[in-house]
């Protein structure tokens, strides 16, 4: 009888040890190469033992149970999240339960450009995938461009509202930073100045130039001239296609720079952080004139006389190229 029940003994620890084995292996498994992503919902308040049967039943792990007990003796007490994950077929036990424990939810990205309109932001906002409800087009201005992340099944609304807080957020600290050289006087006037910096140059390095330039020219008094404001009412933001009428440039709709000398009634663009930056620091210097310089940046003169020879330059560039 005592035989018995130390061979029984032996049998139990040999296959507790057996058990372990198994258990350590699969919880340092490996998901094999190009195995699939699969995706699953673990629901608010769920339990360990109810997200294991989900991510059996979806082919993540291929023993509830045997998962379970592993987390009991190898993964310590953390409790796990709520949300939706992206897990490969045959994912070893310890990552998958260390996903969860940490709460790496599937994280989906949406890219707002510096100097988007916000018919184009509302554009892209409706047309992200997994997002759920609708918005109205956001204010001009209001919202930071960048790359903004998010979850599946959040709302574009709650999304919005933490581009927006971006937004706020950027220009209340750069606001505080200011410099004695800024031509604008409030932060409504600062986004309404780097968006016409960001809509007329797309070289970084010359944003605080620009910038300058149209600092001097509000401080003189001058018209300010930016084409994009002409545009603006016309799209709303979007490409006009043609070149700008002669009425369009007489018309005072209120945003039209040719019109009227000072800034427009509002922005026409979102301004990304560094254009922003440019108006609250812009560079020093005499500049009041510029035209395309044919390489994507612009050529800057002090004299209408000396802008007339660069826009001359401009002009037959142009025309060999065939563009006049």
């Amino acid at each position: 009888m005592r035989q018995l029940l130390v061979a029984a003994l032996v049998g139990l620890v040999a296959a507790g040890l057996v058990l372990f084995l198994d258990l350590r292996q699969r919880w340092a498994g490996e998901a094999p190469a190009g195995a699939q992503m699969i995706e699953v919902e673990i629901p608010r308040g769920a339990s360990l033992a109810a997200a294991a049967s989900r991510l059996e039943a979806a082919g993540v792990i291929d023993s509830a149970s045997r998962f379970r007990l592993a987390a009991r003796l190898l993964g310590g007490k953390q409790p796990i999240r709520f949300g939706t994950y992206a897990f490969r077929a045959g994912e070893g036990y310890g990552r998958v339960l260390s996903k969860l424990q940490k709460g790496e939810v599937l994280t989906l990205f949406l890219t707002i450009p510096e100097g988007l309109p916000s018919v184009l932001v509302h554009e892209r906002l409706m047309a992200a995938p997994r997002l759920t409800g609708t918005i109205d087009v956001p204010a001009e201005g209001s919202v930071l461009p960048a790359t903004w992340d998010y979850r599946p099944g959040e709302t574009r609304a709650a999304l919005l509202a933490r581009m927006q807080k971006g937004m706020a957020d950027t220009l209340a600290e750069l606001w505080a930073t200011r410099k004695p050289t800024a031509a604008v006087r409030t932060p409504e006037e600062a986004v309404i100045l780097a968006s016409i910096v960001e809509k007329e140059t797309g070289v970084p390095e010359e944003r605080r130039r620009v910038a300058g330039l149209y600092s001097n020219r509000l401080r003189a008094g001058m018209k300010l001239e930016a084409d994009p404001t002409v545009i603006y009412p016309v799209t709303q933001g979007r490409p006009l296609g043609r070149r700008i009428r002669a009425s369009e440039l007489k018309a005072d709709t209120g945003f039209n720079t040719y019109a009227r000398p000072g800034l427009p009634k509002g922005p026409i663009a979102n301004p990304g952080r560094e254009s922003l930056a440019a108006v609250l620091d812009p560079e020093l210097h005499a500049y009041l004139f510029m035209v395309a310089d044919g390489s994507g940046g612009h050529a800057f003169a002090r004299t209408y006389a000396e802008h007339r020879v660069n826009v001359e330059r401009w002009y037959a560039l142009r025309r060999e190229r065939g563009e006049m």
